[in-house]
């Protein structure tokens, strides 16, 4: 396809598709930040998120093959040695950070098992970890973080209008 059509070939990813109201929804918010917040403040921003990584050995699906003497039918192979098994659930790793130009948070490990909900994001990552990560960095910094259901939590968000020197809402 390259040398004989002059072709280039292109591996798609995967996206979320937007509508036009989250399209809409995105721009009126990245102007607003913008408005708010000049470029002489933008490295004092700390992004905070949670990230799941999974445990699973790699495979690559092109490369995994079963060789048998030729003339050999695939129904005279044993069916266990066609199939690729995985575990239903893979092990599973979930950690916390803060990042700015100031510098990072430490990478805060979460127990397996906890359901990060308002309430333990609020007491155990934010007041014991997060923020006094981020507290060691500067003492001037504009909180934000993205706006999952315990992010914009109303008690989050009271806490994080009282704790930090500047947060950016979820309703900005």
């Amino acid at each position: 396809m390259k040398n004989y059509l002059c072709l280039r070939c292109f591996k798609k990813h995967r996206a979320t598709e937007l509508t036009e109201a989250n399209k809409v929804a995105r721009l009126q918010r990245a102007r607003q930040l913008l408005a708010k917040y000049p470029a002489t403040l933008v490295n004092f921003i700390v992004f905070t998120d949670e990230k799941i990584f999974t445990v699973a050995r790699p495979t690559n699906s092109q490369n995994d093959r079963v060789y048998a003497r030729a003339g050999t039918a695939k129904k005279q192979i044993a069916a266990a040695r066609l199939l690729r098994t995985r575990p239903t659930f893979s092990h599973s790793l979930m950690v916390s950070v803060g990042v700015s130009a100031l510098g990072t948070s430490s990478i805060h490990f979460i127990e397996p098992g906890v359901k990060v909900n308002s309430q333990y994001y609020r007491v155990d990552l934010l007041m014991q970890k997060l923020l006094p990560d981020i507290r060691q960095l500067s003492d001037f910094y504009v909180f934000h973080q993205d706006s999952v259901p315990a992010h914009r939590a109303r008690e989050t968000v009271e806490l994080l209008t009282v704790e930090t020197p500047e947060f950016i809402p979820p309703t900005l």
